[in-house]
């Protein structure tokens, strides 16, 4: 009589774990899925509110709406702000990047931080044009000079602006667990004028203050080149690590710990929509550059410079003209000619060069 019971008992725990078994493999092969459901569920709210203090539009300029469903293509202005105590601080790291979401790419195009240039909004006391390191267009005016700035060396619009400081992003590299960064021979930073410190080459995680010398890095032959592929490097370890699905929980302790450190005229609803987007795509392509050209100084004994090459910035400019139009089909368009040839996304794990670049000098 007990029997077709016990059965049907069996038959009833045999569905069950059935059905947990199906459901595990379900939820490991869509874990994004679920960490995004999650994050909207219990984390969405939290992080808006705490991302009220870094909205902050310029004044003068109207934010351009944009969401990464539109489709349209958008640039975006990045700023690495190198502050230290009480100082206005320079942008060490200035990042011109076009975002094309229905073709899943980025562009990203580094602007060496010694670059000579015309700062827009800045005059001489006879009113002539303010020619200087565009690094110092921050310091001179905020992130609005240095949007205007960029926007007149290119020739191109900037729809959207980010400013980081880089001592915020310590804190994080240490709560997200660290990174992982291609350093393939010990960064030794000695110079008598240069902050002194050793990052050892090898390690499979670089924690907070490891990465942040990493960026600070001064003393290769590559100069000025060199350091802003670091900085390119460093952007794509922290977006890949941030994109693992363990990290959606830590989003309102990252954001706490980013606090006054971070700002944009990107509003926090704009904000929440690029991260979840970006960050989701496992196939997103980074396509790189930065721009050439020569070291030396002005005059002698003057300020030391860097002075981009008229070609290649003329091919810098068709390329962001070509990204941001949206007429512009995927498999035409045009690509940075040292990853033209290759995967765009091994350059994210490539060591960097050690050779000479032509014409450079320390400071």
């Amino acid at each position: 009589m007990n029997k077709p019971r016990r059965n049907r008992g069996y038959r009833w725990v045999a569905a069950v774990l059935a059905v947990l078994v199906i459901g595990g493999a379900l939820a490991y092969y869509n874990r994004t899925a679920l960490a995004l459901w999650g994050f909207d569920t219990f984390l969405s709210g939290k992080v808006k509110d705490k991302l009220e203090n870094s909205y902050k539009p310029l004044e003068g300029r109207m934010p351009v709406p944009t969401t990464y469903e539109k489709a349209e293509p958008f640039s975006l202005l990045l700023l690495g702000i190198d502050q230290r105590n009480k100082e206005i601080g320079r942008s060490d790291t200035m990042i011109y990047t076009v975002v094309r979401p229905k073709d899943e790419a980025i562009l990203m195009l580094s602007i060496p931080r010694d670059t000579y240039v015309d700062i827009v909004g800045k005059k001489t006391r006879s009113g002539r044009r303010w020619q200087d390191k565009i690094t110092h267009a921050y310091a001179f005016g905020g992130a609005k000079m240095s949007v205007e700035t960029v926007e007149k060396f290119f020739g191109a619009r900037v729809d959207h602006y980010a400013t980081i400081n880089f001592k915020g992003f310590r804190d994080v590299i240490d709560a997200m667990g660290g990174i992982s960064l291609p350093i393939t021979k010990d960064l030794v930073n000695d110079d008598p004028d240069h902050e002194k410190f050793v990052v050892k080459a090898g390690k499979p995680v670089y924690n907070g203050t490891e990465a942040l010398n990493y960026v600070r890095y001064r003393e290769d032959a590559g100069g000025d080149t060199s350091r802003a592929q670091r900085h390119q490097v460093f952007l794509n370890a922290i977006m890949n690590k941030a994109s693992k699905v363990g990290q959606w929980a830590k989003i309102p302790q990252l954001v706490d710990i980013m606090g006054n450190n971070f700002s944009t005229d990107l509003t926090p609803e704009q904000m929440i929509d690029l991260a979840k987007s970006m960050l989701q795509e496992p196939d997103r392509a980074i396509f790189s550059h930065t721009l050439k050209g020569e070291g030396h100084r002005k005059v002698a004994g003057g300020a030391w410079y860097y002075f981009a090459d008229d070609a290649d910035l003329a091919k810098t400019q068709s390329l962001i003209e070509a990204w941001l139009d949206p007429a512009t089909p995927k498999a035409q368009l045009p690509l940075p000619e040292e990853y033209r040839h290759g995967d765009p996304n091994a350059a994210k794990a490539k060591p960097l060069s050690t050779r000479p670049a032509k014409g450079t000098a320390k400071k």
